[in-house]
């Protein structure tokens, strides 16, 4: 079996429930609305959802985020290699979900990958076990962000899901001039949260103060993981830490649907020992962002990165030449 439909794929990934939420169909068909065309490929027991991104004169480049699923069997690349070569792929890039310290995707070098100098999903991240009780994952935070958490409590800060997905497109706007980053357009949050809400596998938390929203996050779920993507806050009450207590809330919720692992999904992709002797002077990039979650007890774990295989080396080279390739290419 090669090639499958979207209900098949749904069927397979029922015997892999742990696989990553951007493996899911629902993350395919989210893409598909920028630009992103998902195919699935099965192989005995391995898989693949591979995203087709279209470039001019019908060629594509090939993305595989967070998989393939089960054992990086050659059968499986060799099927994915073809299809890639019947969409006129240039290029196929293979983010595994995988870390760095394990060995399961060596399969991938020896079936002509290399890997790539570019990174699509965040590199490093900091990973959150909810195994034990909460007072137990309160032990091992950082002693501020025990004393933020409660301070957000005593300082009359209210969480709840919500569904007012308008309310965090405001906060995002918010942050994002506030910040200096880019964020999506306000249609690319609308469209995630209402594909997996409906799903059951999102959460929109909302963090106020006497009713006036001031914080958002946007919390997704699979398996025994879940993922913390995109969050907002505003310029207001910001001293009452809304976004500790959204973070705690987000884990407590995590460990009700089943959840083990919580991702927060994203800081610098530097060594531990800088990161701590430098993450009190620095803000730039992801360094604030890095500050706040170190506090929460987690693991700073870094991914297997990506591979890459030329499928037409010599477009590829010229695409290389006239496009600057840059995360926000595939993102």
């Amino acid at each position: 079996m090669s090639v499958i439909s979207s209900s098949e794929w749904d069927q397979y990934l029922e015997k892999h429930p742990n696989a990553h939420i951007l493996q899911s169909r629902l993350w395919g068909e989210f893409k598909a609305n920028f630009g992103w065309k998902p195919v699935y490929i099965q192989s005995g027991t391995s898989g693949a959802q591979i995203l087709f991104r279209r470039l001019p004169f019908g060629f594509s480049i090939g993305y595989i985020p967070k998989g393939p699923i089960g054992l990086f069997r050659k059968e499986l690349l060799d099927e994915i290699i073809k299809q890639s070569q019947i969409e006129k792929a240039i290029v196929l890039y293979v983010e595994p979900d995988s870390w760095e310290e394990e060995f399961g995707y060596q399969c991938l070098l020896n079936s002509e990958f290399e890997e790539s100098n570019i990174s699509i999903q965040p590199r490093r991240t900091v990973l959150i076990s909810l195994e034990g009780n909460e007072d137990y994952w309160l032990e091992k935070m950082k002693q501020k962000t025990r004393y933020n958490i409660r301070l957000a409590q005593k300082k009359e800060i209210t969480v709840e899901p919500s569904s007012d997905i308008e309310v965090f497109n405001r906060l995002m706007k918010v942050t994002g001039e506030r910040d200096q980053f880019g964020v999506h357009d306000a249609n690319y949050y609308r469209l995630v949260y209402e594909k997996f809400s409906n799903n059951n596998s999102c959460e929109l938390l909302i963090a106020k103060f006497h009713e006036t929203p001031i914080a958002a996050i946007m919390v997704f779920f699979r398996g025994k993981r879940a993922w913390y993507f995109y969050g907002a806050s505003s310029d207001e009450e910001r001293n009452r830490m809304p976004t500790y207590l959204l973070q705690w809330e987000a884990m407590r919720l995590a460990a009700k649907r089943g959840c083990a692992e919580y991702d927060l999904w994203g800081v610098p992709d530097n060594d531990e020992a800088l990161l701590e002797n430098n993450f009190m002077s620095r803000d730039e990039g992801l360094w604030g962002v890095y500050r706040f979650k170190r506090g929460f007890g987690g693991k700073l774990m870094r991914s297997a990165g990506v591979f890459q295989k030329e499928i037409n080396p010599p477009l590829f080279t010229l695409y290389q030449m006239v496009y600057k390739i840059r995360k926000s290419s595939l993102t």
